[in-house]
């Protein structure tokens, strides 16, 4: 069951801000890679999309004398960590299932190892997924959070998805029964 689509999460305020921070068109395509990834490796796709779809919603802007500074954002930079605790607090908020929603927050807070001292994730899949469907859209020097959308055209692109969510559950589903 759905209790969150991934519109829903997409057109709230607070996503929308933090969404369009770090990269509409980025977490758009990530979303989708994680879509393929959920399908290919038998992980539930809607926690896949969503957690895609937020992953990046902790950033922090690093600027020096007003232009984006990579180098900084490198060294600095914990933006898993506070984008766990946002997407939580707002799958919460929407009404997500608590369950799913820690499920989303981890696979946010462990799809990067920047911010860790040197060592060996043992991800889950799912936040293995993540991992991978980020790591598919990266561009050198960070440019993939610079990527523009249409804010039409994304919309559309999330409704799709959602589509493709619902149809793969559905099925889902009836292969449960059968």
């Amino acid at each position: 069951m759905r209790y969150v689509t991934l519109t829903d999460v997409f057109v709230h305020p607070v996503a929308q801000k933090y969404l369009k921070r770090s990269g509409v068109a980025h977490a758009i395509a990530t979303a989708y890679h994680a879509y393929r990834l959920a399908l290919n490796h038998g992980v539930n796709v809607d926690l896949a999309t969503k957690a895609a779809l937020l992953h990046d919603i902790g950033h922090y802007e690093w600027y020096s004398n007003g232009k984006w500074d990579y180098e900084k954002y490198k060294q600095n930079d914990i933006h898993a960590i506070k984008g766990a605790e946002r997407a939580h607090k707002l799958l919460i908020r929407l009404g997500e299932h608590p369950k799913n929603a820690k499920e989303i927050a981890l696979a946010i807070l462990l799809h990067t190892d920047s911010y860790l001292p040197e060592c060996e994730l043992k991800r889950k899949p799912l936040q293995e997924i993540i991992k991978l469907a980020d790591e598919a859209d990266e561009e050198p020097g960070g440019k993939h959070h610079y990527r523009k959308i249409d804010d039409q055209l994304a919309l559309k692109k999330i409704k799709q998805l959602d589509q493709l969510v619902e149809k793969q559950l559905q099925t889902q589903k009836l292969e449960d029964i059968i």
